[in-house]
């Protein structure tokens, strides 16, 4: 009831102790599997053999397939457990199955992350530097002391301080990008600083994200996504394998396989676990459960709550509009990918996220 409360109020829209420590439980990298690149094929475990329980499966689909979703996946140690897809593709003219695409949303928010931390790695940028460095003086309607004061490590972590009462929070023009406070004084779900993170990038690299997204990510552990401009923003779109990839890579600290990705080991660290003391539940644009408190989305309070109470306390997970979710466990070598329109409910996404754990945890019976 107490989520219910929370995100009505917020009309929402878009691992660990239960403390502020920054710890992330540690993977059992040996027995993870990889897939192959370029191939279908994928190493597939039963539930029984899980010792799951498997009476309890047509239950969570149900509810899953009533909720609108289009593909499920649950991989355990790398290999596919639970592979679902429900309804039509985002047209409504073919099945959804395992090749179609479908946007990310927010959920695409921690791939900008990965690309940031590669990019720093390389030496192209620094996100301890302001973001004027990339962006170049004036990106902001702000007086330039105090937009210099704004660095990358605020975009990641929601607190530049730009004004978040405006008319459009994904615009990126100067104009609507206006001071509030001064940076890393507040936090708030500000769509429009976290876009800019992408011509951050690019300017850094020198060529488009699409790109660099390509060559740093994609290519390497072996998804076939892309970058889609709408509006104002840009969204990545794929396949829900491609996304059951991308967790398993940061399930793995951000190697495929032997092949390191993001290797910069305290940057992952960091972008996995808490960053800042206004909401504890937030890293560099992943969500955090288990951690005592959460600032949601167009709401500018804090609550006493965590992420989700049925989800293990270590999940961190990337969270998008209409309950685009991956979601990495690293106690248990999990990675929960769903993909899907809005649940049938006015609850709201964090709502349907913790019931959908109700129901996931009666099959994985733990």
């Amino acid at each position: 009831m107490k989520y219910a409360m929370i995100i009505v109020l917020s009309f929402f829209v878009f691992g660990c102790d239960k403390n502020d420590d920054n710890v992330v439980n540690d993977v059992d990298e040996s027995s993870l599997y990889f897939p192959p690149l370029n191939s279908e094929e994928w190493e597939i475990k039963s539930l029984s053999e899980l010792g799951w329980n498997t009476s309890e499966l047509g239950g969570l689909l149900t509810y899953l397939e009533d909720n609108n979703t289009r593909a499920f996946i649950v991989l355990k140690d790398g290999k596919i457990v639970i592979e679902e897809y429900f309804g039509n593709n985002i047209f409504g003219t073919s099945p959804f199955n395992r090749n179609t695409q479908w946007y990310w949303a927010s959920a695409g928010k921690t791939l900008t992350a990965t690309l940031v931390g590669i990019a720093q790695q390389e030496g192209l940028l620094n996100i301890n530097n302001p973001t004027s460095t990339y962006l170049g003086n004036g990106w902001t309607s702000l007086t330039s002391d105090k937009e210099n004061m704004i660095t990358i490590k605020n975009q990641l972590t929601m607190t530049t301080g730009l004004d978040y009462i405006v008319s459009d929070l994904n615009c990126t023009l100067p104009s609507c990008l206006t001071y509030r406070t001064d940076a890393g004084q507040q936090w708030f779900y500000h769509n429009a600083p976290y876009t800019l993170l992408e011509k951050v990038v690019e300017n850094a690299a020198g060529i488009n994200y699409n790109e660099y997204s390509n060559q740093k990510v994609e290519s390497v552990i072996g998804m076939n996504g892309q970058w889609i401009s709408q509006g104002y923003n840009n969204m990545y779109w794929s396949t829900a394998r491609d996304m059951a990839r991308f967790g398993l890579l940061i399930l793995n600290k951000g190697k495929w396989s032997n092949i390191d990705v993001l290797s910069d080991t305290e940057y992952y660290e960091q972008m996995v676990n808490t960053t800042q003391s206004l909401n504890p539940s937030y890293g560099y644009l992943w969500w955090l459960n288990g951690k005592e408190s959460i600032m949601f989305p167009s709401l500018p309070n804090s609550f006493n709550v965590a992420l989700s109470d049925n989800a293990p306390i270590d999940l961190f997970a990337g969270m998008g509009t209409n309950g685009q979710f991956v979601e990495v466990i690293p106690s248990k070598n999990l990675i929960v990918i769903r993909m899907g329109n809005a649940a049938d409910n006015s609850l709201g996404l964090f709502t349907f996220h913790n019931e959908m754990w109700e129901k996931i945890n009666l099959v994985i019976n733990e």
